[in-house]
């Protein structure tokens, strides 16, 4: 597969279940915002998290080139199992379009190793802009 690595570094925030969507959390070219009775979770781009907030970790964000057909089978498997291997842990988020997955700015380069070695292609989402 073709992976995207956007240069924007993601944040994970977590707030109150009845807490009301920020403002910020709902800028910049991804975000993600997912509430269940247990949590509000958001994931933005980490310039946006307002600066009294805890330092949330920096993640760098992959894009599964798409469009993905729903009848797809073992797309994540694919990419999860040699970050595994490797001792990547993973963060994936799922869109009508793809899959997205964020690893920690710490383990940047053992995901790249790992995802290439497993025969994978990563660019730069720089790279396919004309």
């Amino acid at each position: 597969m073709r992976l995207i690595q956007h240069s924007a570094r993601l944040a994970t925030v977590k707030l109150p279940p009845d807490s009301p969507v920020p403002a910020w959390a709902q800028r910049g070219r991804f975000s993600s915002i997912t509430r269940t009775p247990e949590e509000l979770s958001i994931v933005c781009e980490i310039s946006l998290v307002p600066p009294d907030m805890a330092r949330p970790e920096t993640w760098v964000w992959f894009e599964v080139e798409g469009p993905l057909s729903f009848s797809l089978v073992g797309v994540l498997a694919a990419l999860t199992a040699p970050l595994a291997e490797a001792g990547v842990s993973v963060f994936t988020i799922a869109t009508f379009d793809t899959d997205h997955l964020l690893v920690r700015s710490r383990e940047e380069q053992y995901a790249r190793e790992a995802l290439t070695d497993a025969g994978h292609e990563i660019v730069t989402a720089e790279e396919l802009r004309p």
